[in-house]
């Protein structure tokens, strides 16, 4: 079992695209994803369909430690995935988690009761270094980086790892970069080639192969409660993120894995 924080001070360079989507990916080959949904926006929560209308337990509940994390856990109409759902009372947290005693730890503690249950466990962190986010890092195994191919991104880029190495420091000293995701990446650019180049200048070890486009459906699919590879799963974005899944599964051990594509051809005859 793995926990992997979905993080990036900065905004907008899917975080949560990346949670959705791989995690939907990883459930198509058999693994038992949860998604943690640790942002206010709820982006996480709504790209698989789900209403934050009417919610009963969410993450909030978890963090706060009034409900244990099972009553949390909801099960998506994707396979294999479930999510621990958000809404906006999560921003009420960072207030009434101030002064709380071992702050830092709260999901950590509720993760530790169930992380038995799953092969793979996604956080998807704000956009922003807040207690939240600090949850997220002390619980996770590693911080998978999604990265947008502009100049801006760079010195983001370094402000996380200052900010991961901190958190090594201070409350977890296990906690590695799985790695770095180029998105929104358009290859026919020059200043996308420049990011790439200058990252894997310094860290030459950490950038995925897989490269993540521009692609219309991609960004359609969130309004449908869709991740990508089940709204179309013949376009750019779904392959892309079949490949990101099958790189994160060789890095992890895994030697043998099949393409999503061989996993959904349809039988003959059908």
């Amino acid at each position: 079992m793995k926990i992997i924080a979905v993080a990036n001070q900065k905004g907008g360079v899917g975080k949560s695209t990346t949670a959705v989507n791989l995690a939907a990916s990883l459930g198509i080959r058999d693994k038992r994803v949860l998604c943690v949904d640790l942002d206010p926006q709820g982006n996480c929560t709504s790209g698989f369909g789900i209403s934050k209308k009417g919610l009963g337990v969410t993450s909030y509940d978890v963090l706060m430690g009034t409900e244990k994390i099972d009553n949390a856990i909801l099960e998506t109409d994707f396979a294999n995935v479930s999510i621990i759902c958000s809404t906006l009372g999560l921003a009420g947290a960072e207030v009434e988690l101030a002064n709380e005693e071992n702050r830092a730890n709260r999901l950590k503690m509720q993760l530790l009761t169930v992380k038995d249950s799953f092969d793979y466990i996604l956080i998807d962190c704000p956009p922003s270094l807040s207690i939240l986010t600090i949850n997220a890092l002390c619980a996770a195994d590693s911080v998978l980086i999604p990265l947008q191919c502009e100049f801006y991104s760079l010195e983001g880029l370094s402000q996380l790892v200052e900010s991961i190495r901190r958190i090594k420091q201070r409350y977890n000293p296990d906690l590695e970069i799985e790695g770095i995701l180029f998105t929104m990446a358009d290859s026919r650019l020059n200043l996308t080639n420049q990011v790439v180049n200058e990252v894997k200048k310094h860290f030459p070890d950490k950038p995925f192969k897989t490269m993540i486009p521009r692609n219309v459906r991609l960004s359609e699919a969130p309004s449908f409660g869709k991740p990508i590879i089940f709204y179309d799963r013949f376009s750019k974005g779904a392959d892309s993120y079949e490949k990101l899944a099958e790189e994160l599964l060789k890095r992890n051990g895994e030697r043998k894995v099949k393409p999503i594509r061989k996993l959904l051809r349809p039988k003959k005859g059908t």
